[in-house]
């Protein structure tokens, strides 16, 4: 957040350096408030564009094995450019490279799930998916493991059969 407030401050001197260049070539004859709004505008500018490149940066970071499941896309009156495009902030993504299955219980896949939004910190955890009865269970303190792979003291959440991240775990 501090590399992104640094940014924006650059960015707005940035601009206001090119308009105060501008104005001095041109032997002053822009109006004199021209150089504070290529501030303004250049911070504005480089705020609205940090926000929108947010979803990209964040998964070009995740490695190969992570498919992104879901995204959220936002709509503020206080940030009107949203209703022409909407800010994706928050997104679901499974990570593919620890699944596991169970011999005894062909139809569940043992994943871990991403959960990241813009300015919230990227939250892991542990999940079971009964693909064919459209639930999951959490793996939180407590939950433990049969022999034959069946979690005993789980908590099951149904969930809809066309749920994007049940799909996603489940899709081979």
């Amino acid at each position: 957040m501090l590399l992104e407030f640094i940014a924006i401050i650059a960015a707005g001197f940035g601009l206001a350096g090119i308009a105060l260049t501008l104005n001095i070539a041109l032997r002053r004859r822009l109006p004199p408030w021209i150089v504070p709004a290529a501030a303004g505008a250049g911070m504005l500018l480089m705020a609205i564009w940090l926000e929108y490149s947010w979803f990209e940066r964040t998964a070009s970071t995740f490695p190969d094995g992570v498919e992104i499941a879901s995204t959220h896309q936002a709509r503020s009156w206080y940030r009107p450019w949203t209703y022409v495009v909407p800010l994706t902030n928050r997104l679901i993504a499974v990570d593919r490279r620890f699944d596991r299955r169970h011999a005894h219980a062909p139809g569940q896949v043992l994943t871990r799930v991403l959960l990241a939004g813009r300015w919230e910190p990227t939250r892991q955890f542990g999940v079971v998916y009964d693909c064919n009865a459209h639930r999951r269970a959490d793996l939180l303190d407590g939950v433990e493991f049969a022999a034959d792979g069946t979690l005993p003291n789980a908590r099951w959440i149904q969930l809809e059969a066309d749920d994007r991240v049940l799909r996603t775990a489940c899709a081979r």
